[in-house]
């Protein structure tokens, strides 16, 4: 099955847990991979306005994927949709922060574009709310169906 990787936010404003990154690291050299990156620009995305929180303007992935796209707010850009579709896979795997936020709202704009999201599940965090992301899970799983609940059956396949 042809299928990419989509890293959502794993960068320093984050504070993304090691298994994390090392998981994600796993997987890179077995298919396409991509990577959103969240800055904050207060007149594209009132964060500081809204929340009193914000991330960095300048942060960086943590982990080297093909390409990184920077995104403001919490949903990947159309460029990056538009580069996943032009890479005509059967499904994109879905991992990285904020699993109750970011990460589902990258499954809605993929789901939208018809290009079969699936959530890796040991290989997201959630927002503060739910740090250990079982929530965006769960809303993943009805939502989308689709869940692969270890990276390691990835990297038998």
């Amino acid at each position: 099955m042809k299928q990419a990787l989509l890293v959502v936010d794993v960068q320093p404003s984050f504070a993304p847990p090691p298994f994390l990154i090392a998981g994600i690291n796993r997987l890179l050299p077995t298919m396409a991979s991509v990577a959103t990156v969240e800055r904050h620009d207060e007149s594209r995305t009132p964060f500081r306005a809204q929340l009193n929180w914000s991330p960095a303007a300048d942060d960086i992935s943590l982990v080297a994927t093909d390409r990184v796209f920077i995104k403001h707010g919490y949903a990947p850009t159309p460029e990056t949709i538009a580069y996943l579709a032009s890479l005509a896979v059967e499904r994109v795997l879905v991992c990285g922060i904020q699993a109750d936020t970011c990460v589902l709202a990258a499954g809605f704009a993929l789901f939208d574009a018809g290009l079969y999201p699936t959530i890796i599940a040991d290989l997201v965090v959630g927002s503060s709310l739910d740090r250990s992301g079982a929530l965006g899970v769960q809303l993943w799983r009805h939502h989308f169906g689709a869940v692969v609940e270890r990276h390691e059956m990835l990297l038998s396949t």
